[in-house]
Formats: structure tokens, C-alpha cells, sequence
């Protein structure tokens, strides 16, 4: 185990220094523009880092996964397209036509598809058929663009996907599932260098970026995980609406602003500034501060999930409340929206 900690430490760490001045020579490099305000060209190198290291662990311990190569496959070519997308903007259409493509790869070769949402609503279970297929699909690139939409400031990719691994890894030891649980480990371990590269640890002039390639990487990787532990089994270690708790933050962030952009006539994938991390900062928190307040709502929010899953709160319960949050959370975000708009008049 502590042999396996210190090889993807260590892995992920060579490979984000070796990146970083691959990507300097090729211009895979973040430059500050009016929604990017950091100083110089920072390499968008820690999804590569983060893929090569998970591949080339689950290479050594592919027992550890059921279908280890078609996931490493997949993220391979998210990663690809990612850091495509980072050096030369590729079209939102064709990055969702590769994920929908990849979600039925996931649903086709692995079997893991969508089968039941539970008694989510309150009127029994729902079972959805021949309609699995598409809401998997519609899941898989929810889950990727909302943890590509929350990378904003520094950190706050790895916390969150730390947050939620780290739930999801508890939910499975839990549950007896050993081997997941320790590869949720594994990923949290294999961030770590990142996230210290990315505050600026060893020094700004080292910083690195997670890029388009790690966000939908991390994505696609929590709701494979996911689906794996709320659909496989009579009696999946977790049940789907758990499952929104996990993810709450991005999940809320993502349709938070895709909603205001809609209302607004705006196209709910247009970049604009107005994400939860940009409505801290605005009320006056620094970056450090907004990171923590974040993930420590994260945290929040996931602790809640695992405590109805482990006392057993009824599934409905949990859906409404879960909806209860999100309707308080967009209305909050809406009301410090136009306080600072009064205060800046």
C-alpha cells in the first residue's frame, strides 16, 4: 500500500515537471485574458500528468477495475481532446459528440448504464428502461462539463474532486468494496502534487494548470465510478440520489449559470464570469478564502449525503431536500448578483 502511495506520488510529480516544459515548447500554455487574471503563461500540463500516472497504475494493477482498458482508453482520448481543446479552442459540439460517443462505449463494453433512479420522487421506483440509454448519456456529459465549468481559481478542481472521491471512497469501504475504495486513494493521491504545483508550493514560476484534459478527465471518472456503485448489484453500495450529494457543488454550480445564461438569451455554454468562486471573490474574498468557503460548503453538502445513505433516509427525502438546496442556492447567488450590482452604482 505505502509502496503504491510513493509510486504515484512520485509518477505524477516527474511527469507535471517534465510536462511543464514540453508544454512550454509547444505553446500548451494558459495566457491572462479579461475572464483569466493570473500572471504570465502557465502550462495547462496536470490532467496529462494526472492520466499518464492513473494509466500506468491501473497498467501494473488492472484487477483493481473491472474493463481497466476500456477506462484508460477513454480518458486517454478525453485527455487528448482536452488538451486539443487547450491549445486550439475545439467547438463545444464536437467535445459533446466525443463524450456521447465515449458514454456509449462506457454503456456498450462495460455495461454501465443508468437502470434505476430509485424512489427518488416519492412514488416508487423508477426503472428507466429503454430511456437508461440517454439519460446515461445526458449523465456523463453533465458530470464532465460540471467539473470542467468549476475550474476557476486555483485549487479548486482538485478540492472538489478530492471532496468527492474522498466520499466516494468512504462510501465504498464501507460498503466492503475494498478495491475501489483504494483506488479512490489512489486518484486523490495522484492530484496532490497538482494541487500543490497548482497554489504555487514550489514556487509561482511553477505553476501548472489542470487544463480542459484533466477537467473532463476527472468527470468522466467520477460518473464511471458512480454509475459502478449505484447501478451494479441487487443491492448497490450506493443509491443514485447519494450520488447528486457526492457532486453537489458543480453540479449546482453548472446548472446555476446555465440557467441564468438561458434567461439571459445567452447560449448556456458561453463563457462569462459569473460562476460561485467569481461571486466570492466579488463580495470581497480572496482567492484562499473563496477556495476554502467552497470546498468547505463541498464537504458540507457530501457529509450530508453520506449520513442519509448510512441512516437510511428515505430516497425521496433526500431528492427533495437536495432540490431544496439548489432552489436556495441560485436564489442566494441571484441576490448577491444584484447586491454588488447596487454597490458598484
Amino acid at each position: 500500500m505505502v509502496a503504491d502511495f510513493f509510486f504515484v506520488f512520485f509518477s505524477s510529480f516527474a511527469a507535471l515537471f517534465l510536462l511543464r516544459k514540453v508544454a512550454k515548447r509547444v505553446g500548451l500554455v494558459d495566457k491572462p485574458n479579461a475572464r483569466k487574471l493570473h500572471d504570465g503563461a502557465v502550462p495547462l500540463v496536470g490532467g496529462i500528468a494526472i492520466c499518464i500516472t492513473i494509466a500506468q497504475f491501473l497498467y501494473y494493477s488492472p484487477d483493481i477495475l473491472d474493463d481497466a482498458g476500456l477506462y484508460i482508453f477513454c480518458i486517454a482520448i478525453l485527455t487528448l481532446v482536452g488538451a486539443l481543446d487547450d491549445k486550439f479552442d475545439v467547438s463545444f459540439k464536437i467535445r459533446l459528440l466525443i463524450q456521447a460517443v465515449l458514454s456509449v462505449c462506457m454503456m456498450y463494453f462495460a455495461g454501465l448504464e443508468l437502470h434505476t433512479l430509485g424512489n427518488m420522487i416519492g412514488f416508487g421506483t423508477i426503472d428507466l428502461g429503454m430511456f437508461g440509454y440517454g439519460v446515461t448519456v445526458l449523465a456523463v456529459i453533465g458530470a464532465i462539463n460540471a467539473f470542467n465549468m468549476v475550474d476557476g481559481i486555483d485549487g479548486l478542481l482538485g478540492g472538489l474532486s478530492m471532496v468527492t472521491f474522498g466520499g466516494l471512497g468512504f462510501m465504498l469501504f464501507h460498503d466492503g468494496q475494498g478495491s475501489l475504495a483504494y483506488l479512490c486513494t489512489i486518484i486523490i493521491i495522484t492530484m496532490i502534487p497538482y494541487i500543490l504545483l497548482n497554489l504555487g508550493a514550489f514556487g509561482r514560476q511553477r505553476k501548472v494548470f489542470m487544463g480542459d484534459a484533466g477537467s473532463m478527465l476527472i468527470g468522466f471518472t467520477v460518473i464511471w465510478f458512480l454509475l459502478l456503485a449505484s447501478q451494479n448489484g441487487s443491492r448497490p453500495p450506493l443509491r443514485p440520489v447519494t450520488a447528486l450529494w457526492l457532486i453537489a457543488v458543480p453540479l449546482m454550480d453548472m446548472a446555476a449559470i446555465m440557467i441564468r445564461r438561458v434567461k439571459r438569451g445567452d447560449s448556456p455554454f458561453k463563457p462569462d464570469r459569473e460562476h460561485l468562486h467569481h461571486i466570492f471573490q466579488r463580495m470581497g474574498l480572496n482567492s484562499t478564502q473563496t477556495l476554502i468557503a467552497i470546498c468547505t460548503i463541498a464537504t458540507l453538502l457530501c457529509g450530508v449525503g453520506i449520513y442519509g445513505e448510512i441512516a437510511n433516509v428515505p430516497e425521496y427525502v433526500m431528492f427533495w431536500l437536495f432540490i431544496a438546496c439548489f432552489v436556495a442556492y441560485f436564489f442566494l447567488l441571484s441576490k448577491a448578483e444584484k447586491v454588488k450590482v447596487t454597490t458598484n452604482a
